[in-house]
């Protein structure tokens, strides 16, 4: 892994978090429309940025930290601004647009938040422990991050297209909640496996 800082995945990182006020800002302001391309923008830079870093061999240390905290920032941001009745208010959303399924309800954007906060608590109290340092996503982590993903995209188009409201968005918080909880209760076997993985090549 090496310690450059500028290369070309840092830089789209830094962008995707330059991204996210932007994003905030185009929500506040009830362009959804512009909202959904920037957030479809930054979700580009995400996957574009790995793609490049395995290709031209540009990984970095700070990469690896700064590329997690981009997604989680962006992602946690979107849900926090989309549960606000200011931003999903029927002068935004005038009929037939409206909703009784909007603003996001505040139980999936809890879910979403605590899930973050208990693994960034839980890798920090296992770090001050035991010095360990090399946590990795898990299968299920990433899979929640996708969910995520697509959720907003489908919320997003649902203030402009009623096909997607009824049923959909119900199923779409639902999904979203699982998998927090889902994931988040994995990650404990997750970083005990890894923790495992650690110790063997010092008894060895």
């Amino acid at each position: 892994m090496s310690s450059r800082i500028v290369t070309i995945p840092n830089f789209l990182t830094v962008i995707r978090m330059v991204l996210i006020p932007v994003f905030v800002m185009l929500l506040y302001y009830q362009r959804f429309g512009w909202a959904l391309f920037v957030f479809v923008s930054a979700g580009l830079t995400d996957g574009l940025d790995g793609l490049l870093a395995r290709r031209f061999k540009q990984g970095s240390q700070l990469g690896a930290i700064l590329d997690p905290i981009a997604d989680k920032l962006l992602l946690v941001t979107a849900f926090v601004t989309l549960s606000l009745p200011s931003v999903m208010s029927k002068t935004a959303l005038p009929p037939p647009h409206q909703s009784v399924h909007l603003p996001v309800p505040f139980w999936v954007t809890t879910a979403v938040i605590s899930r973050d906060v208990f693994i960034l608590v839980g890798a920090a109290a296992i770090n001050i422990v035991t010095g360990f340092r090399n946590f990795r996503p898990s299968w299920l982590g990433k899979a929640n991050t996708v969910v995520q993903i697509a959720a907003v995209v489908l919320i997003l188009l649902a203030t402009r297209l009623p096909v997607l409201r009824g049923n959909l968005l119900p199923t779409v918080y639902a999904t979203v909640f699982l998998f927090a909880a889902l994931s988040g209760a994995h990650y404990i076997f997750h970083v005990s496996r890894l923790l495992n993985e650690d110790k063997q090549p010092r008894g060895q």
